[in-house]
C-alpha cells in the first residue's frame, strides 16, 4: 500500500460484471478530474490464445483437467505485483493489452488473440486502476501477495449461478462459443474457481454481490439474464467504521442492513450506490496522496 501513489483493484470471475464497475470508477475519475493509468487483467495471462490452445491440450494429456485462465501458473502474476509495487513506490510502470477480437484488433494493430508490446505508463497520474481476476491473490504457495499493495480493493461476486448465466450469454452472443463449449470452460476452471478466485473476496474491502430473486436453478438453459429490477445487490464492507449507514439506507430507496456490515440495495440503485460509497473513497485517497 502507498499513501504516494495508491492503488484501487477491482476483482471478480469471468462474467461476474467488474466491467460494469470499471465504467462506474471511469465516470467518478472523469467527474471528479482525477488521472488514472488503468490495466486490465487479461495483460498479464501467461500465454497468448495459440498458446494456450497448445498448453491446455498438453495438460490434458498429461491428465490435468483443471487448467485455465483462473490458475495461478496461467498468468504472469509475479509481473503484475512488481507492476503494483513499483507503482506504489514510484508511481511508473508498464503495462500491455490482450487483443479480444477483431475491433480490438484495429484499435491496437495486433492480431485477435495475442498481446501488444509492454509499454510504460503516461506520467503524472493521480492512480493505478486495476481491472480482472487477480487483483487481490495472496497465495502463499506460491509467494505471490498481490493484495498487500492495493489501497482500496472491490470484489464484484454474483452468485454463482447468475455468474455463470452471465457468461454463457456474454461467450456466445460476443465471442461465438456454444454453451457446451462454455460449460467446458466453468467446469474445468471450478478448482482454481475455488483455491484462487473465491479466497481474494476474503482480502477485499468491499464486495458488491447480486442476487436474483427469479429462478434461476439451472443456469445452462436460462434463455435471458436476470434484469436489475429482478435482482438484489448485497453490499458488504470488511470494516464497517466509518460507513455511514443511516446516509446510505436514507440516500438509496429500498434499502435495508442485513448485518452490521452489510447493506441490500435495490438492483437499479447499483451505480447510485457505487457513486456515493466509492466517490469519498476515490476522493481521499488522492487527498491523501497530494499531502504525502
Amino acid at each position: 500500500m502507498s499513501k504516494k501513489h495508491p492503488i484501487i483493484s477491482v476483482t471478480g470471475s469471468s462474467g461476474a460484471g467488474t466491467t460494469t464497475i470499471k465504467n462506474t470508477f471511469d465516470q467518478i475519475f472523469r467527474r471528479e478530474g482525477i488521472s488514472a493509468v488503468s490495466i486490465e487483467g487479461d495483460a498479464f495471462h501467461r500465454f497468448d490464445r495459440a498458446a494456450m490452445k497448445a498448453e491446455l491440450a498438453r495438460r490434458q494429456e498429461a491428465g490435468d483437467h483443471t487448467f485455465s485462465h483462473f490458475s495461478i501458473d496461467a498468468n504472469e502474476l509475479a509481473k503484475l505485483e512488481e507492476v503494483f509495487r513499483i507503482y506504489g513506490e514510484t508511481g511508473s510502470g508498464e503495462t500491455r493489452h490482450y487483443v479480444h477480437d477483431e475491433q480490438e484488433a484495429e484499435r491496437w494493430g495486433a492480431a485477435p488473440g495475442t498481446f501488444t508490446p509492454w509499454q510504460a505508463f503516461e506520467d503524472g497520474s493521480d492512480l493505478l486502476f486495476y481491472e480482472g481476476l487477480h487483483g487481490a491473490v495472496a497465495d502463499p504457495a506460491s509467494g505471490i501477495d498481490i493484495a498487500r499493495h492495493a489501497d482500496l480493493k472491490i470484489g464484484v461476486v454474483p452468485v454463482i449461478n447468475l455468474e455463470w448465466i452471465q457468461k454463457i450469454h456474454r461467450d456466445k452472443a460476443a465471442r461465438g462459443y456454444s454453451t457446451e463449449a462454455v460449460t467446458d470452460t466453468i467446469l474445468r476452471r471450478m478448482h482454481a474457481y475455488t483455491h484462487v478466485i473465491c479466497p481474494q473476496f476474503t482480502e477485499t474491502d468491499i464486495n458488491f454481490q447480486r442476487v436474483p430473486v427469479v429462478d434461476t436453478s439451472n443456469p445452462f438453459i436460462a434463455r435471458w439474464i436476470p434484469t436489475p429490477d429482478e435482482s438484489l445487490v448485497v453490499i458488504r464492507f470488511r470494516n464497517p467504521r466509518g460507513i455511514d449507514f443511516p446516509y446510505l439506507t436514507a440516500m438509496i430507496d429500498g434499502s435495508w442492513m442485513s448485518r452490521a456490515n452489510s447493506i441490500v440495495i435495490p438492483g437499479p440503485k447499483m451505480d447510485l450506490a457505487m457513486q456515493l460509497i466509492l466517490t469519498p473513497m476515490v476522493n481521499r485517497l488522492v487527498s491523501e496522496s497530494k499531502r504525502a
